[in-house]
């Protein structure tokens, strides 16, 4: 009797080689996307220590969302829930060699104790890209206006996607005006990060466990319906006028509701989602300008934002941007005709490969029918035959798949020969 199939850890993915076509695709197009404006790829511990998050996420983060447990030493780790913070530890520890501005990216990772749903894993791979050394707003301007050219390069557009953008500092000043006292800002930008998760009267009712008044939730209520505040903010009318330079500014838009929950944000923050409002935040960031000086180093400003790769594959899927899948990248598959034919077999591969060409040579002796079968099921588009009499005469039967042309190639001219297949097969 077989024993039940052990199943994988909740909330986590499994990437069969056609999820990593997904995986990979996404990857290049954010690599290319990143390099291009002078980004230069980083990676940080997949294990930190608790300290490290538990001064500088939030309680709700390092509390609620983070995997937490001791190492064998009895010291508090946590996989890592986000990288901003690994960041400022890093840029801390070696401040005075790093020649600033930094432009940064990584793809990897992450993990967050949360309810598996639609857009939300428990394991999840992350896109991080953040500049330090400026406090200039072209900065924040530009960190954002590359994650549309994130968008553009998959072929998304702004009919489809928007970045909504607002400023913690215009808030502060903005909530301070309707009477809540400095101490309760960052309750308060809880609560409006909130005003699209919960119901009207939950919003209200948590409003009210804040010690707001009704008349703070109704001038607060009637401050995140006003699209056209951000004129009065210099700081957001810079932005915006930055992103025109750009040529990006079809991209974004204010929205007064964007804040972003976590508490290091000080300046310009971000969005981005959907038009349709079909699935949550595709990315978020803004600017942190004190997190490397609650790390212990120096203090540098910086600005950046993170893109998880599940929220951002819904959405390309939706408007069907994604890549046809064949997670097969061979080019040539060599049969084995016969056990004499072993030893050629495996020579022609390597002959291929030395000449950068992607081979498979099949491994078992059976009907040549049946590794035909195997290649045309993977997508090879050309088998090599090695038959006695092609060895006699110093040739090899090359078929090409698409069409099922056979032809007798001598060895000599084979290499130049696939060249010419491959070529014509991927030309329009």
């Amino acid at each position: 009797m077989m024993s039940e199939i052990i199943r994988s850890v909740k909330g986590t993915r499994d990437f069969y080689p056609e999820q990593m076509v997904l995986r990979s695709w996404l990857y290049n197009h954010i690599r290319m996307v990143s390099e291009r404006h002078g980004y230069q790829e980083w990676e940080a511990p997949m294990l930190e220590t608790l300290d490290l998050y538990a001064a500088k996420s939030g309680d709700e983060l390092v509390k609620e969302q983070s995997f937490v447990f001791e190492d064998r030493g009895g010291s508090p780790v946590a996989l890592r829930p986000e990288l901003t913070p690994s960041l400022a530890r890093m840029v801390a520890q070696q401040r005075q060699n790093l020649n600033v501005p930094l432009r940064w990216w990584s793809f990897g990772p992450f993990w967050r104790y949360e309810r598996p749903q639609k857009g939300r894993a428990r394991e999840f791979f992350q896109w991080n890209l953040d500049l330090l050394g400026s406090t200039s707003v072209n900065a924040d301007a530009e960190v954002a206006s590359v994650a549309s050219a994130l968008f553009s390069s998959i072929g998304l557009t702004p009919n489809e996607v928007i970045i909504r953008v607002n400023s913690r500092q215009f808030m502060e000043q903005r909530v301070a005006e309707i009477g809540v006292p400095k101490d309760r800002h960052s309750a308060v930008f809880r609560l409006i990060d909130r005003v699209d998760k919960l119901s009207a009267s939950k919003w209200l009712d948590y409003g009210q466990k804040l010690g707001l008044n009704n008349q703070q939730i109704t001038a607060l209520r009637e401050m995140l319906d006003d699209r056209n505040q951000w004129r009065n903010s210099e700081q957001l009318s810079n932005f915006f006028q930055t992103t025109d330079y750009m040529g990006v500014r079809q991209w974004f838009e204010f929205d007064p509701r964007i804040v972003r929950g976590l508490d290091y944000y000080t300046g310009v923050v971000f969005e981005a989602r959907d038009r349709s409002n079909l699935h949550r935040a595709i990315l978020g960031g803004g600017r942190y300008d004190n997190l490397v000086t609650e790390v212990g180093g120096e203090p540098i400003s910086g600005t950046g934002f993170a893109m998880g790769d599940v929220v951002v594959q819904l959405v390309a899927n939706e408007f069907g941007l994604l890549p046809e899948i064949n997670p097969c990248r061979t080019q040539i598959l060599v049969t084995l005709f016969g056990h004499e034919s072993v030893a050629q077999s495996y020579g022609v591969a390597h002959e291929l490969r030395q000449n950068d060409l992607r081979v498979e040579v099949y491994p078992d002796v059976v009907k040549l029918k049946n590794q035909v079968r195997y290649a045309d099921r993977q997508g090879i588009p050309i088998v090599i035959v090695l038959g006695p009499d092609e060895l006699d005469s110093g040739e090899v039967s090359v078929k090409q798949l698409a069409t099922g042309e056979q032809s007798n190639i001598p060895m000599a001219s084979l290499i130049d020969t696939i060249r010419m297949i491959l070529e014509s097969e991927s030309s329009p």
